[in-house]
Parts: C-alpha cells; structure tokens; sequence
C-alpha cells in the first residue's frame, strides 16, 4: 500500500512539475508564433511588454496573458494609436496548446482590460483600422500547402469574449464627425465553430456625439441585453431577444442585418417603447439631471415607434420613420410646488425615398403649461447632410422663478424673471455662414422683465428691469435695456449684426452698442478672490497638475463698438466724471479712442489699445493729462507714484502726454519692468513741502543756505523717458531767488535712484570766512558764484544724499585768498610808481588797463621803453 502511495505522490510531483516547466520550454516558441501571425496579417507595428503562458493557473486549461498591447499605424497616420490594451488574456485546453498551425484552434474564452482604441478617417477617406494585409490568408495557406503539401483547413472556435473598461474613440475629418463610447464594457457567449449560433451579449457605455464642433449627443447611457441569431454561411445577423435602455428610456426591437456579396447591407429593423406610459420621456433625461423618476406623477402618453427598412450601398440608405408623440400629459414631482400640463409632442423623423439628402426631421408642435403661462414652438430641419433649411416659430411665456418648481434643478445661482417671445425665423446654414441676408427672415420679438441672476460667478446679483429685442433679417435691434448691478446702474441700445451666425456658425458677434450710466462701479462686475491661511501661494504659473494657469484674454467671437457715457465711473479708489469715448472690441484687440473724463480736478484723455491676440498680452496707451492735483494724483496713482516717487511733495498741478507700451500680466495690470515709453510733464507748482521726502529732508539739512518751501516752480517742463524698469529724467531748470538749480538722473521701479542737483551759488551764502573775504575785494568780484553739486543715491524710502559743498567752499577760500594777493600786488606795484598816474586809474579801473600801466613802468625800468618810442617814429 505505501508503495503505491509512494508511486501516486512521485506521479503528482512530476505531472505538477512537468506543467510548470513545460511553459517555460514552449514560451518563445509560443511567443514567436504569436509574432508571427500578426506581421503576416496586419500592416502595423504591433508590441507587447511581456507574454506568459500558464497550465497551472487556470488548470485545467491554459492560459496565454499579453502585457500592454500596443499597435500603431504606418502610413498615412504613421505612429498614430490604433489599440493599446493594458492586458490581453485568452483560455484554452491543454491539448490545444500542442496542435499544429493548420488545425482548428478551440479558444474557450478571450479578455481584453483597460484598453483604448482610437479610430481615425481622413479627408480622403482612408482607415487606420484598415491594416489587414491584402490576400494573407492566401499566402499563409500557399505556405502551408508547400510546408505540408496539402492545404490548410485552420479555423476558429470561440465560446465566450469579453471587453472591460474600454474607451472607443471614433474622429472622422472628412465628416466633421466624433464619437466616444467611454466606460465600454461588452462580452458575448456562442459557439463560433457552428455555422448558425445564438450570441448572447450585453453592453453598457456611455455616448459622445459631436458634429461640426458642437454636442448633438452627450453623456447619454446606453445598456443593450441582446441575443442574437448568427447564420455566419449567409452572413446574416437576427436579433431574437432584444432590449435596450437609452437613460431610462426602454425600447425593444426586432429585425435583420444581411451583409450582401456586393458589400451593401440589408437592414430591417423595427423598434418602439414597450409601454406608452410619459414617464418613458422623463426617462430620455440623464439621471444626473432627472433625477428619480419612480414617484413622478404622470398624466397622458409618450411613444416612439421606429423602422429603418432598406439597403445600405455607397449612394442609399434604409428608409427612416420614426414617430415620438404625446398628447395633453403633464408631471409632477412630489417634492415640488407646481406641475407641468398641457404637454404636446408631434416629432416626426423621416425618409421616405433612400436618399440621404431626403432625411428630415419635423417637430410639429412643443407646447406645456406651467401656471398660466403657456409656451408653444414648431419647426422643421430638412436637406440635412448638405445645407441645412431650418424653418421654426416660438410663441409663449416663461417664468423662470418657477423652473426649479416644476423640474428638480440644482440651480446654484437664483434665477427669476419673465421671458415673453413672438419670433419666425427660416434660414439655411450657408446664408448664415456666408452673411447672405436675403435668405434669413427673421421676424418678432423678445422682451424680459425683472430678470434677477445672482450667483458666484457674479460679484452682486443683476437685476435687469427690462429689455426687448426686435428680430429682423439683416439686424437684430437692442431697443431697450435697463439693468442694476450693486450702485451700477446700465442703459443700453444697439443692434446685433449676425446672431444666428454666432449661434449656429463660427462667426463672430458683431454689434453696435451705446451704453449710458449715472454710476459704474467696476467693483460691481468684479469677483473677488480671497485667500485663507491653508491657500497655497501660487510660486509658479503652473497649478500642482502641471497645467498652465488660465489667462484672462479678450474673447476672439467679439467684433463690436460701443459708444459709452458716464456721470461717474469708480474704479479702486479713483473717482472719474464726465467719462466719454468708444471702445472697439475685434480680434482679441480692445482699442480706446478719445476716451475723455474729468478727475482729481482736472482732465484725461485716453487713446490706445489692449492685445490679447498673442500668448503674451500687451498693452499700448496715450495720455493726456491736464491740471491734475499733483497731490492727489501722486498719491493715489500706482503708475505715477513708480514714475516719479518725489512728486508727492509738489502742491500745485500738472499737465502731462504719456505714452506707455509693455506686457500685461495675467490679470491684466502692467508689468512694470517691461514698460517703456515717454512724458513731457509740465508742473504748475506753487510751493514744496520736504518734509513729505526722506532725500529733500537731508538736502534741506545739508543746505542751510537753501529753503525749499520758496523754490521758484513756476513753468517747470521736462522730458522723461522710461525702458527696462527705469525711468530717465532729462535735466531741468529751477530758480530759488538768484540760484539757479538744475536736476536731473534716472530711477528704477525697484525705488533705487540715482540724481543730481547743481546748485549756481552766489558766494555771499557760503559762510563769514567767505564774506570777509568778499568784503575786502571790489565790487565787481564780489558776484561770482559756485557750483555746488547735490548727489541722490539709495532708495526712497532709505536715501543718501551727498554734496561738495565743503570743498567748493575751499576752493573758492583760495580764489578769493588769490584775488586779494594780486590786489595787493597791484598797489604795491602802483606805489612804485610814485603814483603819477592815479588821475588816470581813478578814472579807468579796467583790469588790462591796469595791466598794460604796470608792464609800461617795468618796461621803462628795464630798459624797454626806448623800443616803444622807435616804433612810434615808424609810425
């Protein structure tokens, strides 16, 4: 007995050994084969991270695992993404795993996760699905007859398939057409071997579809049970059992699809809601947005009932009728107030002839009720794959106070006011797009009154009182608007060029405004960002995703003028009145022209402009400043404030052109260090207070023969430029009683300076020492003046101020010490002379006179004079 116990242990080890090892000795060949099947069958790269094969796993059978599954294409969209699958699983038998290539190979199961695929048609209709290579089962059987010599009989036998958590992505260029089927979970079960099978399958996902730009379908849920009857000899594809839920909304259908020889398709399928309950059009709403709908009160019916019956060719499509429909019903949530009744729907969607030119879509009649408000519209879509003709009507009246009453809407904002509409339009998208107005008829009327929105997205609710717009063909008038927002008050009339362009096409919203205010408080339209202690600080323009921060740019759909009048505008602490002027919004271009308003006693003029059309926004902007107070403004001007941070002791006004270009930052301020430009300031200054500077207190110290309050400031004009983040002031004159005075230097908006001062000094301030000596010299000599030289260094709030006046004063010592040297030489030279001619120097006290006397005497002294006399003889 021990012996074959032992004999049936050692058996076991063995067999759990050999299937351990046995993946390992046939894994590259497995893997090699795997290789090469797909090169000789699809023309694109194909790569895998890893293949394993397993016979303990999932023993009995054997399993072959492919890791991140990768295919991309060659051209026409080389290196784009075909597949990529982060795992592909596939089950067998054993035995299968051993079988030659030419035998039938049984697959009990294949499974593919967390995969996308994106498929891509381009303009001239080419497939990156389409990489099968032509004729490559003929060479693989040619391959395997000359191996074998005899023709391959290999085929496929599948029993069940599942793909989990897939997203499908479907982009045609051509057909301006996307779709995406996110979260796609789909499997099916059959036996592929036979030649007829049932396939039960189950799919859930949810639906994108876009065209031209624009969301036709989103977020829709789609959840299909189907089984179907495959007859793979005729390629012909029943459904049995079938049932479907779009949202909530069930439908059942039966029918056929043929794929024929001649590659047309035969379809026949009808469809319908198996109940004609109304609740069946409450369940076509996203969840998200319907809410629970198993208590909802319903009156009335809801249907849809379909065909599509027809061929499939390059030039035809199956006929289409479909009929949605329901007559006097009405809902009622039970946790809100009001109901809707009255409900009337006649939709038809049809084609009666096969050609797809021919498909329309007629919306006969939309009406409800809520309170006594009634809301009835039409309208019909035909021509609908080439240029669509739209044809509708919309008559009635909403309060939107009761929206939320009626229907279980999470408004975030408040939302009240009365909607009352008159309007017929008929148009065809290309008379849109290419502005021809003889083919737009529009007609009616939309007026709004007491229209309140409120909300984050806004700093104070807006409360427009009333408003009508009147609708013609070429023009859309804004006849009256009248709207409060905070203190802001806003009167508007214009006319809108080409809404419908705007609506339904990329045109641009082009318009002609006047706006009229009594008071505009920018704060009023303005959400205020606040920052807690737990706000990270934004270090970098980039969030902690990685994505760049989002940039205030002008929106590029604007193409506008609006003429603008204000009694008072706000902004910040400035006050303007009086404000005129036009701006004109136009490619992500705000440009202000003659822009007028009165403030801080005076007058500016603005005239420039604010790109944003480039990833870096600029700005570019003259000014024209007249009798502003110097004070005031100084004080409460950022810009003037970094121009000239000294200005704020000046009492007076003053005229000045700016002209200012740079970047703007991302919340549209200035940024300083890029700024350049000029000013010609003139400064109507009556006095100075230095004590309001740092620097003009030291030099008021330094100076004692100087006092500021009396400068002369009379006329002041000066020239500054500005570049790189400083400013340069080109030297200017001032007058203190006979001292002259000339400034000038350069300052960064980092608030280092860099200036000087000369002082033209009348001697007789200089000190005592300086006097005496004055006083012991002629008149004449007494007048000179020394330059004294002020240097401004450091910043503003921390100044150094630096003057020569110790060694100008020194200088000037030895000069008068000099002078009164010669004048005692003079005399000493005068009384040599036995004073013959002191009738002759008290009536000429001209210096060469004196000179000429003086070189006269030593001439004769020396023997010269005689020279002088012969030459008179010449003479």
């Amino acid at each position: 007995m021990k012996k074959i116990v032992k004999i049936v242990v050692i058996t076991l080890v063995v067999i759990i050994v050999a299937l351990a090892a046995i993946p390992f000795m046939f894994q590259d060949k497995i893997v090699a084969l795997i290789k090469e099947t797909i090169n000789n069958n699809v023309n694109a790269k194909v790569e895998f991270a890893d293949a394993n094969l397993s016979l303990l796993k999932n023993f009995p059978k054997a399993s072959v695992e492919l890791k991140d599954v990768l295919v991309t294409n060659f051209k026409p969209f080389e290196g784009d993404t075909l597949l990529y699958s982060e795992s592909v699983k596939i089950k067998l038998k054993l035995t299968e795993v051993f079988k030659s290539s030419n035998s039938q190979l049984n697959i009990n199961s294949f499974t593919i996760d967390n995969s996308l695929v994106k498929i891509h048609i381009d303009e001239q209709g080419n497939a990156n699905y389409d990489i099968a290579k032509k004729d490559a089962s003929k060479a693989v059987e040619e391959k395997t007859e000359e191996a074998t010599g005899e023709t391959s009989n290999f085929s496929l036998s599948l029993k069940e398939y599942a793909i989990t958590n897939a997203t499908l992505r479907y982009h045609d260029d051509k057909g301006k057409m996307d779709v995406v089927l996110s979260d796609f979970n789909h499997s099916g079960s059959g036996d592929f071997s036979q030649k007829t099978t049932e396939l039960d399958t189950k799919t859930t996902t949810n639906i994108l579809f876009e065209k031209d730009g624009k969301a036709l379908v989103k977020n829709q849920h789609l959840d299909l049970n189907a089984v179907l009857a495959l007859d793979l000899k005729n390629s012909k594809y029943s459904f049995l059992k079938n049932e479907a839920h779009i949202n909530q909304l069930p439908l059942i259908f039966d029918g056929f699809v043929q794929l024929n020889k001649d590659n047309s398709q035969e379809v026949h399928v009808n469809f319908k809601t198996p109940s004609s309950d109304f609740k069946n059009f409450l369940a076509l709403i996203p969840e998200e947005y319907a809410k629970n709908i198993s208590d909802v009160k319903t009156t009335g019916d809801f249907s849809i009932i379909g065909k599509v019956d027809g061929k499939v060719t390059e030039t035809t499509i199956p006929k289409i009728d479909v009929t949605i429909a329901s007559n006097n019903a009405s809902f009622k949530y039970p946790s809100l107030p009001k109901s809707v009744k009255n409900i009337r729907i006649n939709t038809q969607i049809k084609n009666t002839t096969g050609n797809v030119d021919d498909t329309y879509v007629n919306l006969q009649k939309l009406a409800f009720k809520i309170d006594e408000n009634e809301f009835s519209g039409n309208a019909k879509v035909s021509n609908l794959t080439k240029n669509p003709y739209i044809n509708s009507t919309v008559n009635g009246k909403i309060d939107l106070s009761h929206i939320d009453k009626v229907y279980p809407l999470e408004l975030k904002n408040d939302l009240s006011g009365i909607i009352t509409a008159n309007l017929t339009s008929s148009f065809d998208i290309d008379a849109v797009q290419n502005n021809k107005y003889q083919r737009i008829k529009n007609s009616g009327n939309l007026e709004i009154k007491d229209f309140l929105f409120s909300g984050e997205q806004v700093a104070n609710p807006i409360q427009i009182n009333a408003a009508k717009v009147d609708f013609a063909p070429k023009k859309i008038s804004l006849t009256k608007f009248n709207a409060v927002t905070g203190t802001s008050d806003l009167n508007a009339t214009g006319t809108i060029n080409n809404l419908l362009g705007f609506l339904l096409s990329d045109k641009n919203l082009q318009g002609n405004f006047n706006l009229n205010s009594n008071s505009f408080k920018v704060s009023d339209f303005m959400v205020a960002e606040t920052e807690t202690s737990e706000t990270p600080k934004k270090e970098t323009p980039e969030n902690k995703e990685g994505q760049p921060k989002e940039k205030l740019k002008i929106p590029a759909f604007l193409d506008c003028v609006v003429n603008a009048s204000a009694k008072e505008v706000y902004y910040d602490n400035l006050k303007l009145s009086n404000v005129q002027g036009k701006l004109i919004i136009k490619d992500e271009k705000a440009t202000l022209q003659n822009v007028n308003g009165n403030m801080f006693g005076g007058t500016i003029a603005l005239n420039g402009a604010v790109n944003t059309q480039k990833e870096q926004p600029v700005f570019d902007m003259d000014m024209g400043i007249k009798s502003f107070n110097i004070s005031e403004s100084f004080k409460n001007i950022e810009l003037f404030k970094m121009l000239s941070p000294i200005a704020d002791v000046l009492q007076g006004k003053l005229n000045t052109n700016l002209n200012l270009s740079g970047n703007l930052n991302d919340d549209f301020t200035p940024n300083l260090t890029s700024m350049t430009g000029k000013a010609l300031a003139e400064v109507l200054a009556t006095n100075v207070e230095p004590k309001n500077s740092k620097a003009l207190s030291l030099l008021d110290q330094n100076l004692g023969f100087v006092d500021l309050k009396q400068l002369n400031l009379k006329d002041i004009k000066t020239n500054l430029s500005f570049d790189n983040g400083k400013v340069n002031v080109k030297p200017f004159n001032l007058k203190y009683k006979d001292i002259d005075i000339q400034v000038g230097g350069s300052h960064g908006f980092d608030q280092l300076m860099d200036y000087n001062a000369t002082f033209n000094v009348p001697a007789k301030y200089l000190g005592s020492e300086v006097s005496n000596l004055l006083g012991k010299l002629d008149s004449k000599d007494q007048n000179v003046k020394v330059p004294v030289t002020a240097n401004f260094s450091g910043s503003f709030t921390n100044p150094s101020v630096k003057t020569d006046l110790k060694s100008a004063v020194s200088n000037l010592t030895t000069q008068l010490v000099q002078k009164q040297k010669n004048k005692l030489l003079d005399k000493a030279v005068g009384g040599l002379l036995g004073n013959k001619n002191n009738k002759a120097s008290a009536t000429d006290n001209k210096k060469d006179n004196t000179v000429n006397a003086v070189k006269d005497v030593l001439g004769g002294l020396f023997g010269k004079k005689k020279k002088k006399k012969d030459e008179k003889k010449k003479n």
